[in-house]
């Protein structure tokens, strides 16, 4: 048997591997994001990406497993906000979490695929839960650990609900005078209660 043959039949080189699986995973994001959570199928995001769906439970395993991989990779900014409640005083936490989230959905990039994580996770129970596993265990008990104060755990929610249905109304709603509105205008009424929720006696 020669080399060329044995490393076709063996496991496909570190560097393919990662290609394949990038390549499965912006299918999947693309798929989701167009059809929502429950008319996406395994083998749509395999035909998508040009590999079997085998491939694609090889690397990451059941509907659910490739949706929460999905969500994280596009969720990624928005992941960072806990450090934004770190880089600063206590006292102006409630500001700077609330125009980091905003940052986020301004920009185009990352308002796609947080626009479609939302409206599978509102259409979709199962991706509903996917959304909330990582959006407790990546962000809200991270920022509870930096505000380390009382029901922090709470207060990261009442937070996090503030401005998740602010931006909700804004951006999936689009509902007025609120989607047209400046957005130093939203921070200026929306930050206070922020800070309340996470700060106040």
């Amino acid at each position: 048997m020669t080399g060329a043959t044995a490393r076709r039949r063996g496991r496909p080189p570190r560097a393919e591997s990662a290609d394949t699986r990038d390549r499965i995973l912006t299918a999947a994001r693309e798929e989701f994001s167009e059809r929502g959570y429950e008319k996406t199928s395994v083998r749509g995001i395999a035909k998508s990406a040009g590999v079997d769906s085998a491939l694609v439970h090889h690397y990451f395993g059941t509907k659910e497993q490739i949706f929460e991989a999905a969500i994280e990779v596009a969720f990624a900014p928005a992941l960072d906000a806990p450090n934004a409640v770190a880089d600063g005083p206590l006292d102006g936490v409630g500001e700077r979490l609330t125009r980091f989230v905003f940052g986020v959905w301004e920009n185009p990039t990352t308002r796609a695929p947080l626009l479609a994580i939302l409206r599978s996770a509102v259409n979709n129970e199962t991706a509903a839960a996917v959304f909330r596993r990582l959006v407790a265990s990546q962000l809200l008990r991270r920022i509870a650990a930096q505000v380390d104060l009382p029901d922090a755990e709470l207060r990261a929610e009442l937070a996090a609900a503030q401005i998740v249905g602010t931006a909700m109304m804004r951006y999936v709603i689009k509902l007025e005078p609120l989607a047209s509105a400046d957005l130093e205008q939203i921070i200026t009424r929306v930050a206070p209660v922020v800070q309340r929720h996470l700060t106040a006696p």
